[in-house]
């Protein structure tokens, strides 16, 4: 196995996080490539449970060197705190497992209150955002109104940068949000408070990630949120702010020319999703709340409850195309050992017709879901660890799934620990 990403098939929250933890052992640097503090990656390892929101999920592995690439929006608070709760738990974390290119942009205080602004002011018709700052920083970004990392070892352009940005940001808070100002002594607080901390780990990541493929080191990228939720790609505007597909991870990354060989696409052995928008096969009284409890599906950053459906076949199969996925990862398949039968949907409905194909944005709201059901297995496989010792309606399960997505699964998840996987042969699948 050469240079891999790991990405989300879905809406984001499919596990992504335990795949990395899990491969890690197979590579040499992780890089996380976009997005920010707003969303939690649940690791369970021999340290105990974690839900990172920045740090790379390779954190835990020894010799394994961790980078937040140029793409991330990096909270210098938010990071320090969570290298310091991670770091409490006995895990060592040094400038030389984690590293932070100097070419990200720093999230600025105001980019959360800008949030929270934007959603009260939006009220009913809001995005459901996690308000972590994420649009307001991308926002600024493309309109080149951030600060790099790097330019924190310039502390005279940094002042003089920080003072333009500071007049053009109050003008919004003040004039449109009727917001309190922010001062230069807030922002002189902050980089002392956060900033000067984060300071060790920055430096050229991409001259390290050059270096290390000059010296044949393998490469994992880790993507956040999931392909419903790109940009470019997704539900456009119930999305995040950034590229959360493999094809941008080199880009994002600071190693454009890096090659991706395999591309893991994680997806839920049923649906969930958390914040707004259209959501096809979602699940609702008794039989949402039933899955809820059964996979404990509560958000990893917000801790809000997520809705919950059933696994969709249009959406994942559009998911896989987006990614470009070579293989995919199935998990929390053990959730579903409650059911008599296990819903799935196959189809949509929508201008009275069915279809296979995952429609345009605007489109979502006339569509219905053609549910099928599946014959469960009733009973609790979290300790079988191979794919024969699966109950046959299991397999069944799965390999409908993989004929309805047109992409071999080869990775089963039965449980939140490390050793809780069934690693499934491609030959099996072929």
């Amino acid at each position: 196995m050469s240079n891999c990403a790991i990405v989300g098939i879905n809406w984001g929250d499919e596990g992504k996080g335990r795949m990395v933890d899990l491969l890690t052992e197979k590579y040499d640097v992780v890089v996380r490539y976009q997005g920010g503090g707003n969303a939690g990656h649940t690791v369970i390892n021999e340290y105990g449970k974690f839900a990172l929101h920045l740090i790379p999920s390779g954190i835990f592995r020894k010799g394994v060197v961790n980078i937040l690439g140029d793409g991330v929006a990096l909270d210098p608070e938010n990071l320090w705190l969570e290298i310091e709760s991670i770091r409490e738990k006995g895990v060592c974390i040094t400038p030389e497992n984690l590293k932070i290119s100097n070419r990200a942009s720093l999230l600025m205080p105001w980019h959360r209150e800008l949030d929270a602004l934007e959603e009260q002011r939006l009220a009913d018709k809001k995005y459901g955002s996690t308000k972590q700052g994420i649009a307001p920083f991308y926002s600024d970004k493309y309109a080149k109104k951030t600060v790099m990392a790097g330019e924190l070892f310039y502390p005279d352009r940094l002042k003089n940068h920080l003072a333009d940005l500071l007049e053009w940001k109050n003008l919004t808070l003040v004039n449109v949000y009727g917001a309190k100002p922010y001062t230069m002594e807030m922002l002189d607080m902050w980089i002392k408070d956060y900033c000067e901390k984060i300071k060790p780990f920055i430096c050229d990541t991409a001259a390290f990630m050059k270096d290390a493929l000059k010296k044949d080191k393998k490469i994992m990228f880790e993507a956040q949120l999931g392909s419903l939720r790109d940009l470019n790609c997704g539900i456009y505007p119930y999305t995040t702010s950034s590229n959360t597909t493999a094809a941008f991870a080199p880009v994002g990354a600071g190693a454009p020319g890096v090659k991706i060989d395999d591309i893991i696409g994680v997806v839920k052995a049923y649906s969930t999703c958390v914040g707004e928008g259209p959501f096809i096969s979602e699940l609702h009284g008794d039989e949402a709340s039933d899955l809820r409890e059964a996979g404990e599906e509560y958000g990893a950053k917000t801790g809000r409850p997520r809705r919950v459906g059933a696994f969709d076949t249009v959406a994942t199969r559009y998911g896989v195309q987006v990614q470009a996925a070579t293989e995919i990862a199935l998990t929390k398949l053990d959730v579903l050992g409650y059911m008599d039968k296990i819903p799935v949907c196959t189809h949509y409905y929508i201008n009275e017709e069915f279809t296979d194909e995952f429609p345009f944005p605007a489109a979502l709201a006339e569509a219905k879901p053609v549910i099928e059901y599946m014959e469960g297995w009733k009973c609790d496989i979290s300790h079988i660890r191979s794919w024969e010792d699966l109950p046959r309606n299991a397999r069944s399960y799965i390999q409908f799934i993989e004929e309805k997505i047109n992409c071999p699964v080869t990775y089963i998840s039965v449980g939140p620990e490390r050793d809780s996987i069934i690693v499934r042969k491609k030959e099996i699948t072929e």
